[in-house]
């Protein structure tokens, strides 16, 4: 079944000491163009991200963003080894000083010791980190968001799909007027040019009769529009099937509508009938109208 290029979904989340929002959102495109807003820092995140859409997602233009926040506790204190030993020895060079020349000091605390620069930190540069934990809580949850997104999509394409379905009965309709009309048109189309013939030959001397039947017989060939409408009846066989396919159609789709639009236009052209001609018109316009629905197709 056919699948919609349109949808949005959202999604929550927390874990591997971070919460996170995601929002995805999908219009119609002609390729598959994928918009990321994803916070740095998150080695291997983007790549992973990349893959997995272009797996689940044949079309569409999508944006997905990712609002992330690391928990609090995942950034606790830690000590600076070398920014510890070298707070003591200025400390101890100082008190030394201080004795030698008579200056008393004051005991320092540990408190104050943690807030000297350079002996405590907090958390650490997230590019060092391992982000494996994070980004498997993060893929497992871009599933989940994926299968809401496809779903929504899957919902309009079963929307689509049965307003493309009438489009392409309409089309079959019309195409059984037009053959019953072209047949009705054939047998004056007959009398016309043999009526014309004669004439000619009345008033034409010296006039070769065979060379003049040759051409009358061109023109009627010219006027036939069988092949166009048996055309027509082959498309519209294959529309049916696209619509029952799985995987993506929508330029299956647009193909089909450029041909029959094109055994439309032709059928105007040659139906020298007023009745088929305005059947060839309302062809055109269902066909308009069916590829503006097909260009929301996956």
């Amino acid at each position: 079944m056919i699948v919609s290029m349109t949808g949005f979904a959202s999604a929550k989340g927390q874990g591997a000491g971070a919460s996170w929002a995601w929002d995805m959102r999908g219009v119609n495109g002609k390729g598959l163009d994928l918009r990321l807003r994803l916070p740095d820092g998150v080695e291997g995140l983007e790549a992973a991200v990349r893959a997995e859409l272009g797996r689940r997602i044949g079309r569409g233009n999508v944006g997905l963003t990712l609002k992330l926040t690391r928990d609090s506790g995942a950034e606790g204190l830690r000590i600076n080894s070398a920014g510890l030993q070298a707070a003591l020895a200025a400390m101890a060079e100082v008190e030394a000083a201080a004795r030698t020349q008579g200056l008393p000091t004051a005991p320092v605390s540990a408190a104050e010791v943690l807030a000297l620069r350079g002996v405590s930190e907090t958390g650490g540069d997230p590019a060092e980190a391992d982000s494996a934990p994070l980004v498997a809580a993060l893929m497992a949850s871009l599933a989940e968001l994926i299968d809401a997104f496809q779903s929504m999509r899957a919902a309009e394409g079963a929307a689509l799909a049965k307003v493309i379905a009438e489009q392409i009965e309409q089309i079959a309709s019309l195409a059984q007027q037009a053959r019953a009309l072209a047949a009705a048109r054939r047998d004056q189309m007959a009398e016309t040019l043999r009526t014309n013939l004669a004439r000619v030959l009345e008033n034409t001397a010296g006039a070769d009769p065979d060379r003049v039947a040759q051409e009358l017989a061109l023109l009627a060939v010219k006027a036939d529009v069988t092949e166009e409408l048996d055309r027509l009846d082959a498309h519209i066989i294959q529309a049916r099937k696209h619509l029952q396919a799985e995987g993506p159609v929508g330029r299956k789709l647009d193909f089909l509508m450029q041909e029959f639009n094109r055994e439309a236009n032709t059928l105007c052209s040659k139906s020298q009938n007023a009745a088929l001609t305005q059947v060839g018109l309302d062809l055109k316009l269902v066909i308009d109208q069916m590829r503006e629905q097909i260009q929301n197709v996956e």
